[in-house]
């Protein structure tokens, strides 16, 4: 995912964008957006960067009017399952939950922790929170997370939960769980040691979450959430299990295994809140723009946008991608070196981010996308895209930064932010990590 060169900006290709831009100024501005949404039951919503304000703002009002007025049930983000469960305990107004939307956001203690504890969530989940306040329970809006991280911080909330309501299974979960525990806090230690020696934990972990799903039938009346809740967490320690073994490996697999991961954990929300439920994500383009429309299926690598498609239909699922032209965002020089703000300089010659600015300048617009047959040769056509992860070096963007996609194949519509700000964090980072992600994209 590094970009296929240069291109000549065309006439065309800037008339053709003009064509389909639309200023966006408020909210209203998006009614088109929210129309085509009417027909989804998935609708993802991307970001070309993790630390961009602009891209994280005009996701949450798309997102307040896909709740206020489509209905939509829950927000499912790239983030860890238990820190986004205490930012859902405060959006739903649990009365043993966080009491603020920051205690809420004091849960992302694993760097990059300004993905979610920034300005721009905190407005978000307020307003889920106030969305919520006097709404029956039934009808409340969730926030949960799709990632695959939090090996540790899973196993002990199934312990924990087994061990008050099934303490005969968390004897099993214990013993299952105690395989790691030879190879200390660190998973990745855990998985460099399988590459030498046959044994593994893979078996007695998806043991466990066998049987804790065997009994979800047999649920007492009022646990079924705090019962899924479990069952989430034992499939994270499943699917955190196969990432970090596959990262140590190299190559497409551990990125195949997050993004897999992240669907089947949508779907399960989708089942759990209703036959009728509807869902947004927030994640980055990579994630949510369709794999096969970039350079990605090349690389044999999948991701959650494709596989929405694949098992929603086309018409189920509605992709929102996000791009920039220049400002700055907030980034590490490493993994793990403390957050700062960076320039990011002018787009790559010949990229779409550079076509976009020639057609529309950088005021914010929308770009809605027709049917392939109905597509402007722009949308046809390959163009460097960019995409800048946690970690961001702004003088690599002649090599680095960019995927090559077709537009009209890999988004349903396009949100465009031409001069943008990078985001406020609401605290700084912590000293370590104590459950780190696999680092070479930083996406």
């Amino acid at each position: 995912m590094t970009g296929s060169g240069t291109r000549t900006v065309r006439a065309d290709d800037v008339t053709g964008v003009r064509a389909l831009a639309r200023p966006l100024a408020s909210d209203g501005d998006l009614d088109e957006l929210v129309a085509r949404a009417g027909r989804a039951r998935l609708v993802l919503i991307g970001e070309a960067s993790h630390g961009t304000h602009e891209f994280y703002a005009w996701r949450d009002r798309l997102t307040r009017r896909l709740v206020a007025e489509q209905g939509f049930r829950f927000v499912a983000v790239e983030g860890d399952w238990p820190d986004c469960r205490r930012l859902h305990r405060y959006v739903v107004g649990d009365p043993s939950g966080p009491a603020t939307a920051d205690d809420a956001l004091a849960g992302y203690d694993r760097w990059p922790t300004w993905m979610w504890a920034n300005t721009a969530v905190r407005e978000a989940v307020e307003w889920l929170h106030d969305h919520n306040a006097g709404r029956p329970e039934a009808e409340r809006v969730g926030f949960h997370g799709l990632d695959v991280y939090s090996l540790h911080r899973s196993m002990r909330a199934v312990v924990d939960w087994l061990a008050e309501h099934e303490p005969v299974l968390a004897e099993t979960a214990r013993a299952a769980y105690a395989c790691f525990e030879p190879f200390g806090p660190d998973p990745f230690d855990y998985a460099r040691m399988t590459r030498w020696v046959p044994d593994h934990c893979e078996q007695p972990v998806v043991e466990v979450l066998r049987e804790l799903c065997a009994e979800h039938s047999r649920a007492e009346p009022g646990s079924a959430d705090e019962r899924f809740v479990a069952e989430q967490n034992a499939a994270v320690v499943a699917g955190a299990e196969r990432y970090y073994r596959a990262a140590v490996g190299g190559g497409p697999e551990s990125w195949n295994v997050r993004d897999v991961h992240m669907a089947d954990t949508l779907d399960r929300l989708l089942e759990h809140t209703g036959p009728d439920s509807r869902g947004v994500v927030w994640a980055h383009n990579t994630h949510i723009g369709d794999a096969r429309a970039t350079d990605m299926e090349e690389q044999g690598m999948t991701n959650l946008g494709e596989l929405a498609r694949e098992r929603h239909g086309a018409e189920g699922v509605l992709l929102v991608g996000q791009a920039g032209h220049r400002g700055t965002v907030l980034a590490g020089r490493s993994w793990g070196a403390p957050a700062e703000q960076m320039e990011v300089p002018v787009a790559r010659s010949g990229s779409a981010e550079e076509l976009l600015h020639e057609a529309v300048g950088d005021g914010p617009s929308v770009l809605c996308f027709p049917p392939s047959f109905e597509q402007p040769r722009w949308l046809r056509t390959s163009l460097d895209h960019r995409a800048i992860g946690v970690v961001y070096h702004p003088d690599r963007e002649r090599w680095g930064n960019y995927v090559p996609s077709t537009l009209g194949d890999r988004y349903d519509a396009l949100l465009w932010c031409g001069d943008t700000a990078a985001l406020e964090p609401v605290r700084p980072e912590p000293p370590d990590d104590p459950e780190p992600e696999a680092a070479p994209t930083g996406l």
